[in-house]
């Protein structure tokens, strides 16, 4: 009885603390939920805070406002060199011809690349080729479109450039001068700095010259050398400056477009080969899609592009009614000044009629230029700059389509190097729904969504870059500085510091004066 007792007694503390741990363990299961949900309550909050913050911010922004440049948050451009930066030395590797292909800012961009590849080559730099006659039918080449003697000064202390190949002679001083011969190289498609100081450079000093071609996107974008970067920015911002007569056509442009107040430059993408490229040719006629499909096949691979799908995702470019109802969405009104910068637009008057009666107010460089201006305009690549600097200088810079198109890309990084200039970069995808229920005739509160989409933007101000966003789009933080920064790495530099980069570069060449000086003094001993 006794041992049955025991036995008894402890089963029933057996029930007793399976009930206390059953009990714990209902209680643990309350609590879980207790904290599960009051953690989703306080991320609700949180993020219902930022919402509302948001909200408030975009309220607070007045279209007026744009009309200024964009908040800088104490930054300011300057690319000069910020560590111990070398002159070029006197002797080089060898010299460096490069051939830039496609259209104007692509050509930019690859000028870029090609003082950039010198410089870590140790190379000489013959003036850049420009591919202008197969795009543009326009041979004019460098010397015709940019200032070749601010080319060359601007970058004495990154490298040396020279006009063109030297000529040596064939059988000492009395044989028939002959120009150097460069060894043809097919770079990789963004090739990385080890392909240049090693495939690049070995060729180079076989052969003394070497020719790379094409050049179009031959250089990796993200290097991990913020002293690279910003010697990309002052090729790209400080010594590329078009020839005289063009930046006098631009300022004449410009000052007749604001002698009458603000204006807005639209990059207004709606020409043949983007169409064609994008994919985005059902909303025309049959015989202009047999015109797009054919452009395609001749130019682009090929590919099945739906233009429902494009459309979906933000790929068309923005039709210029689209752009119309946009800045109206936003508050623009049609006093708005307007100068469009584009070429031939596909689908003509059709297409404009609905965004002229918008914004009647439409300028393009033919129609504010003189004749005589309009005659050189109509040169080849001279258009093309002329509406970079005009779009450069507006108050405020909209494209249509970013995506590949090299000019506005460009133009963006510009302007936020120019000090911040309002940019208005509409986000397609986001736009994408909004205008495809207004396709289908679905079109209450169209105008509050837009404003919602478009006034959440940076409109230009500094920001972190992004893949796919390009460093040619976007040079911050490389490019600029602050006075009093949190991190010391964005201080700017001396004042002084082109007075110290003249004073190596004076020091290097009297040394070697000095050495060929003894040289010959010796020779003649």
């Amino acid at each position: 009885m006794g041992r049955h007792g025991e036995v008894s007694g402890r089963r029933g503390g057996h029930r007793s603390l399976k009930q206390l741990s059953g009990g714990l363990r209902a209680l643990a299961g309350q609590l879980s939920v207790a904290i599960a949900f009051l953690l989703i309550l306080t991320i609700y909050i949180f993020y219902s805070s930022i919402a509302r913050n948001l909200t408030l911010s975009q309220s607070k922004i007045k279209v007026d406002d744009l009309w200024g440049t964009a908040p800088s948050g104490g930054w300011k451009p300057l690319s000069d060199p910020r560590s111990d930066w070398l002159p070029p030395p006197i002797e080089s590797n060898g010299y460096l011809r490069v051939r830039c292909n496609g259209g104007l800012n692509q050509q930019r961009s690859a000028i870029c690349n090609a003082v950039l590849a010198a410089r870590i080559m140790n190379a000489t730099l013959v003036l850049p080729e420009l591919d202008t006659n197969s795009f543009w039918h326009d041979d004019s080449g460098f010397p015709g479109i940019y200032d070749v003697k601010h080319f060359i000064k601007s970058l004495r202390y990154d490298l040396r450039i020279v006009e063109s190949l030297p000529e040596f002679h064939s059988h000492g001083k009395t044989g028939k001068a002959k120009k150097m011969k460069a060894y043809q190289l097919r770079p990789p498609r963004d090739a990385p700095l080890s392909w240049y100081t090693t495939v690049a450079l070995e060729k180079m000093k076989e052969h003394g010259a070497i020719y790379l071609t094409p050049f179009s996107h031959r250089l990796a974008e993200e290097i991990d050398n913020p002293e690279y970067q910003r010697l990309r920015c002052r090729v790209n911002y400080h010594a590329l400056r078009f020839k005289p007569h063009i930046m006098k056509i631009s300022q004449s442009i410009v000052s007749r477009l604001r002698a009458q107040g603000h204006f807005m430059a639209i990059h207004l993408r709606f020409e043949m080969d983007m169409l064609a490229f994008a994919g985005c040719i059902d909303i025309f006629t049959p015989e202009e899609q047999n015109i797009l499909r054919k452009y395609r096949k001749e130019n682009f691979a090929e590919k099945n592009l739906v233009y429902s799908e494009r459309r979906a995702i933000g790929k068309c470019p923005l039709t210029p009614e689209e752009v119309g109802l946009i800045l109206r969405a936003m508050g623009f009104d049609n006093s708005t000044r307007i100068y469009l910068a584009a070429g031939k637009l596909f689908g003509g008057e059709h297409f404009m009629k609905p965004f002229r009666a918008l914004f009647p107010r439409l300028k393009n460089h033919s129609t504010v230029a003189t004749p005589e201006e309009r005659a050189e305009i109509s040169q080849g690549l001279v258009g093309a700059a002329v509406d970079y600097m005009v779009c450069l200088h507006a108050d405020i810079f909209m494209p249509t389509y970013d995506g590949p198109s090299n000019f506005a890309n460009n133009l963006m990084g510009h302007r936020l190097y120019y000090g911040f200039r309002t940019t208005i970069q509409p986000d397609r995808k986001a736009l994408a729904p909004i205008l495809i229920n207004r396709e289908n005739g679905r079109t209450d509160g169209i105008e509050e969504a837009v404003r919602r989409v478009m006034f959440n933007s940076r409109f230009g101000g500094p920001h972190k870059r992004v893949h796919p966003e390009s460093f040619y789009t976007n040079s911050w933080p490389e490019c600029f500085c602050q006075v009093s920064p949190q991190n010391p790495a964005d201080r700017c530099p001396p004042k002084n510091v082109l007075e110290v980069l003249a004073s190596r570069l004076q020091s290097e060449e009297s040394s070697e004066e000095s050495e060929q000086t003894s040289g010959a003094l010796a020779e003649e001993a």
